[in-house]
Formats: C-alpha cells, structure tokens, sequence
C-alpha cells in the first residue's frame, strides 16, 4: 500500500511539473505571438500598409478610382476579410464599396465612395474615399482616369494590461506612443482603369501625398505610397458556356513587393471557381455565384505558406454584391456584364 500510494503521490508530482511547464510554454508562444504582431504593426510604416486581400477582382474601387462607373450600372457591395485565423490580434477588414455610371445625366463618367475599417493588433484604421472617374473612348475600349480624395483615422492603443502573456514583452521604445494615441490623415489617390471586350488593365496609386501623423511626443507615422498595376483576359473554352478567366495583381510600396496570379472558370457568366497563387505567401482557392435579380457572392480561402502558417488556420474573406440598371420601364431581367 505504500509502494502504491508514493507512486500515486510521485505521478501528481509529474502530472504538476507537466501542468506548470505547459503553462509556462503557452504563456512564451502567446508572447512571441504578441511580439510578431507588435513588430508588425510598429514596422508597418516601413512596409506595406494597406490591407490585403484574395478577391481583387471584385474590389477594385478600393484601389483605383479610375474603375468607378466602368460597367454602366449602379453598385453596391460589401467585403469582409478575416486573416491568419487563430493568430491573436490578426488582421479583420470590412469594406464597403459604392459606385456608379452618371449617363443617366448625359455624361460617361463615374462617381464611387469607399469605406475601408482596418484593425490588426493595436492599430485601428478607419478611411473614407470619395471618387471620380473621366472615361473617354480609347482605341477599342474605354479608359476611366479618375481621382480619390478621402480621410483616414488611424488609432493606435499600446495599453495591453489584461493581455496574458503581454508581461514578458518589454515595450520600452520612446517611439511608441503610451496608451492610445490618434489623429486624422488627408489622403489622395489617382487611377486608369481601362476595359475592352475581353481585357482589362488597371494602374493606381495610393497615398500620393504621403500624409504624416505626429503623435504627442511619441513619434511620427507616415504613410508611404502605393502603386497597384492589374489584369485579367478572357477567352471561350471548347464549350461556349465556360470561360476561362487568367489575371493577376501586383502591388509594391517601391520598397517591398507583393503578386497574386490567379485562374477562374467562369460558367454561363453566373457561376465561378478558381485557383490562385499569391507568391510566397499562400494558395488562394476561391468560389462565387451571380443571380438573376442583381445580387452576387463569394468567398475565398487562404491555406498559408509562409513562416507563419505554423500559428494560424487560413485566411477567411466574404463578398456580397448588388447591381441594380436604373431604366424606367424596368421590363426586362437583370444581365451583368462579364465581371465588376
């Protein structure tokens, strides 16, 4: 009977030791956690600092005014991205795009508006983009050439009491600002989005102005230019209901760089699946459909292949949409062109 009970009382000695290294362990991978987030977000003004996202082709407004009003219709759509799941404080953006053709008023040109709410880690971002589109006739297609002026509040909040694990990181640097700091930003950004039948070829720049933000005593931020250069062609596969759609996207700050190569098969103009690789990051697969009445879905998922795919489940993105023809007598079905 003493044999039994000291082995009993030895394996709750181990069971203990066990308990308190696991603790001690998850308590190191929350705060190397904490610091890869924190590096990210303090180092963001060195790299780039726009969100990211996998279904580009359906968000285009949000890069490049010059895409307002391409399709003739007026558009409604909303985006949701939640990336590197399961990764604390990782990076959730909603976006609201809106925008529309003004040839109900005899012109060609376009209007658009976009709302984009950033959070990752400690950084808050909230911005507001007003657009303008001129679109003229150019060879076979039509070229938008438009402008964005808009507004961004950035808020940054260092305060991390209550964060377990945030006691082993030590936050001693004179440039991060001490508990919540944050401040108003102008933002100006310029665009050509030009279209043919089959081809579309887009170029913008984000942030030309390259707007600072002073926080009391704490440092500065600046934003660092963007430039985004897209395309996509479309061709007829042996069955004329399918269609095969390559494109790419490619954004850059001029100091890092980032490429998404993707291939969809489109089916009967409403239905869609594709593949997508964006380099060195993740393989993106993504899925989609359009109904009658207007209304449009989709979702992508990221499987991640970089350093990090250790430590998170994919990346999550939702898009819903709604094109509505304003014509008077309204008697025929809602038909798209062949994609927003």
């Amino acid at each position: 009977m003493k044999s039994e009970a000291s082995t009993v009382t030895i394996r709750l000695m181990n069971d203990k030791d066990t308990n308190i290294t696991d603790r001690k362990g998850q308590l190191l991978i929350k705060a190397f956690l904490l610091l890869v987030l924190l590096i990210i977000c303090i180092f963001a003004a060195k790299a780039q600092q726009d969100p990211q996202f996998s279904q580009n082709r359906f968000n285009q407004l949000t890069v490049n005014p010059g895409f307002a009003g391409s399709n003739g219709l007026i558009n409604f759509s909303l985006l949701n991205r939640y990336q590197w799941v399961g990764f604390p404080g990782a990076p959730v953006t909603n976006v609201f795009n809106a925008d529309a053709s003004l040839h109900l008023i005899g012109k060609n040109d376009g209007i658009g508006l976009s709302l984009v709410n950033d959070v990752i880690g400690f950084e808050k971002n909230v911005s507001i983009g007003l657009n303008y589109s001129w679109r003229a006739q150019l060879g076979k297609g039509l070229l938008g050439t438009g402008i964005s002026i808009g507004l961004m509040n950035k808020n940054l909040n260092l305060d991390m009491s209550g964060i377990e694990g945030s006691d082993l990181i030590n936050l001693t640097d004179p440039a991060l600002p001490r508990g919540e700091a944050s401040g108003v930003l102008a933002d100006i950004g310029v665009g050509l989005f030009y279209q043919c039948k089959n081809f579309e070829l887009a170029l913008s720049a984000r942030h030309l102005n390259q707007p600072t933000l002073s926080f009391d005593e704490s440092g500065r931020y600046s934003l660092r230019r963007h430039y985004y250069l897209s395309g996509s062609y479309s061709f007829q596969m042996a069955n004329k209901r399918f269609e095969a759609l390559p494109s790419f996207f490619f954004k850059t700050d001029a100091t890092t760089w980032q490429a998404d190569i993707n291939m969809t098969i489109q089916y009967d103009k409403r239905l869609w699946g594709g593949v997508g690789y964006r380099i060195d990051d993740a393989i993106v697969i993504t899925t989609g459909a359009e109904l009658w009445n207007g209304i449009k879905f989709g979702y992508s998922y990221d499987i991640s292949i970089s350093s990090l795919s250790r430590y998170n489940a994919g990346s999550h993105e939702f898009f819903l949409a709604y094109s509505v023809l304003l014509n008077k007598k309204r008697t025929h079905k809602y038909k798209s062109v062949r994609f927003l």
